[in-house]
Formats: C-alpha cells, sequence, structure tokens
C-alpha cells in the first residue's frame, strides 16, 4: 500500500506540472513587461508612436529585466484579439515567467471610442475584464492603463478631455476584477496643462499629429508610466526607474526636452 500510494502521489504531480506555467527557477527575479495597446503604446513609425519604447529603453535594466512592446498601430480591443497580438503577448509573459516577474500593461481606448469600431463602452470594459483574466491564468500582473491624453487644447488654452468615456471604462474594468490599473490620462492630462499647448505640441510625432509622440517625447511619457507603475506596486522600485532628469520635471509639473 505503501508503494502505491507513493505511486499515487508521484503520478499526480506529474500531471499537475504538466498541466500548470513551468515553474520559476530564479529567486526574487527582475521584471518582464509585455506591452499590450494601441498606436499611443506602439513604437515609432508613420502614424503609431507611443511611451512603450521610452519606458522599455530607459527605464529599467535591459541587462537584468526584460520586455517586449506589442503595441499594433490603430488596435482595438476587439482587433487586438482577433489578430492574434494578443495571443502573442500572452505567450511572451508565459514563457519570460520561469526566469522574470511578468507584467503585462493593457492601454486601449483611442481606437475603440470611434463610432466606426461599433464597440460600445460595455464591450469595451467587458474586452478588458477579459484580458485581465487571461493575465492571471498564466500566472502574470495585469496592469490596466487609462489612454494617454491627446494634445488638443481649447480657446481657454486647457486639454481637450476627448477620452473620458474610454477612461472611466477602464477604471469600470479595474473595479470588476480588482486590477492593479495607473491613470495616465489623468497624470498626462495635468501634465499637458502645466506646460501649455507650445511646449506640449514639441512632443508631437508630426507637426499636425496631436496623439503619437516623437522618439524624445516616448521617454518623457515612459518615465511618467514608471513613476506610476513605482506608485502602484511599490516592490518595482528596485527595477523601474524614470530618467531622473526627467522625472525631476515630470513632479514639478515643468516641460521635458528629450531629443533623441
Amino acid at each position: 500500500m505503501y508503494i502505491g500510494a507513493a505511486v499515487s502521489h508521484l503520478a499526480l504531480f506529474a500531471s499537475l506540472s504538466m498541466a500548470s506555467p513551468s515553474l520559476r527557477v530564479v529567486p526574487n527575479p527582475p521584471p518582464y513587461f509585455a506591452l499590450a495597446g494601441d498606436s499611443t503604446t506602439a513604437t515609432q513609425s508613420v502614424g503609431g508612436g507611443g511611451w512603450g519604447d521610452g519606458f522599455l529603453n530607459t527605464t529599467i535594466p535591459v541587462s537584468e529585466a526584460g520586455g517586449r512592446n506589442f503595441g499594433h498601430n490603430g488596435a482595438t480591443t476587439v482587433s487586438f484579439r482577433a489578430g492574434g497580438d494578443w495571443a502573442n503577448v500572452l505567450a511572451a509573459a508565459k514563457a519570460a515567467y520561469k526566469d522574470y516577474d511578468t507584467y503585462v500593461t493593457i492601454q486601449f481606448g483611442h481606437n475603440d471610442q470611434k463610432p466606426a469600431k461599433n464597440i460600445s463602452m460595455e464591450l469595451f470594459t467587458n474586452n478588458l475584464v477579459q484580458f485581465v483574466k487571461d493575465v492571471r491564468a498564466i500566472r502574470a500582473t495585469p496592469i490596466l492603463v487609462t489612454p494617454l491624453s491627446r494634445r488638443k487644447f481649447d480657446l481657454e488654452g486647457r486639454v481637450i478631455e476627448s477620452l473620458a468615456d474610454v477612461t472611466a471604462a477602464t477604471k469600470k474594468a479595474a473595479e470588476l476584477t480588482g486590477a492593479v490599473m495607473i491613470d495616465l490620462n489623468a497624470r498626462s492630462t495635468k501634465y499637458l496643462n502645466a506646460i501649455g499647448s507650445d511646449l506640449a505640441h514639441t512632443y508631437n510625432l508630426a507637426p499636425e499629429d496631436n496623439t503619437h509622440l516623437n522618439s524624445g517625447a516616448s521617454i518623457v511619457f515612459g518615465s511618467m508610466v514608471a513613476m506610476l507603475i513605482d506608485e502602484a506596486i511599490p516592490k518595482l522600485q528596485k527595477w523601474v526607474k524614470p530618467v531622473k532628469e526627467v522625472a525631476e520635471k515630470l513632479e514639478k509639473d515643468e516641460f521635458a526636452q528629450v531629443w533623441m
């Protein structure tokens, strides 16, 4: 009976091991960030450019921590899954689990709110909730991110808050799931109002592009994201460090100029 019980125990352990993700082999591992989102997360390109590359390339130690920018120009919470991008995010985060403390940032809204996409705010929220569940299923940590502010100003010189609906819907998803959320929309809006429209527009990818960021601006807003993540998840302060000169400006709501 003892031998039989031992065999049964080993068989159960083997089956559980095969059914679950790979065991982590590094104690107190560094973080890995998989960035999911639209063009305001994505790499700088024609018609796209966000905070993602600035965050990955300048605020985490690339020799120890890891990450990949999966931001996709024009993406919605529907197309990002349907087109296979979300599967790629999950695969990368799952593969990183063995060696890293894995995180998935999730920032959508700029395209979901467009009438032509036919995505209600209820559907948008539900899609974010499912993203959170998917990330947790692979033992990674989801971080919901409210959408980066657009740099359009009214006649009084204040940012036009055109993303209020998707920002509220993202907050709703965080409430429903208990997921970590960083309010990039509120922080970027506050900052842009402080520096004013002329300086804000120097962050444009192209002169008339008030949505996407140039490479220098990616560093500025990448540091902003890093600061927000450090506030929300203090244990990451060891690894996630905003660019010092930029952080000092952001803390004072002063213009930060970084050219690359």
